[in-house]
């Protein structure tokens, strides 16, 4: 059994230590829990929200093939896929055997023209080209290429 003189005791030297040094009985733990519970809220959405803008790009874009045809010319088919009727800007690249680029275009896809469709496109080279890229497509908003 404890003595309740000891426990008068023990709440007395700390009243006296709280006091002495400027201790409230008062927990600031649950506000710290609070704030840090509304930010990681916050993080959360705002990763939701970012995740769904970049999964649904305005436009999609994907290079089907292309032909060296001369050491001055080559020949590319891309497809464009738009979720909206807006104009998109493609950029190819013809790049040579040390990978530096000898050509490059920029097609642009009308917002008037059909959502889903292959664009065949032309590069003029500098030299001769060993491989032609697709850099992306991009639109007045989303200006990172897909």
């Amino acid at each position: 059994m404890t003595d309740p003189q000891s426990a008068v005791r023990t709440d007395g030297r700390s009243a006296a230590l709280d006091a002495r040094y400027g201790r409230t009985g008062r927990s600031r733990r649950p506000l710290v829990f609070g704030i840090v519970g509304v930010l990681a809220l916050v993080a959360l959405v705002w990763l939701f929200w970012a995740a769904s803008v970049s999964a649904n790009p305005p436009v999609a874009s994907r290079l089907l093939g292309y032909k060296i045809v001369s050491s001055t010319s080559a020949t590319a088919t891309i497809q464009v896929d738009r979720t909206k009727s807006v104009e998109a800007q493609c950029r190819v690249q013809a790049k040579a055997a040390d990978f530096s680029i000898v050509g490059e275009i920029t097609v642009t896809v009308a917002a008037d023209s059909p959502r889903q469709q292959s664009v065949d496109t032309t590069l003029t080279t500098q030299r001769a080209a060993t491989a032609v890229i697709l850099v992306g497509c991009t639109t007045a908003d989303a200006h990172r290429p897909n």
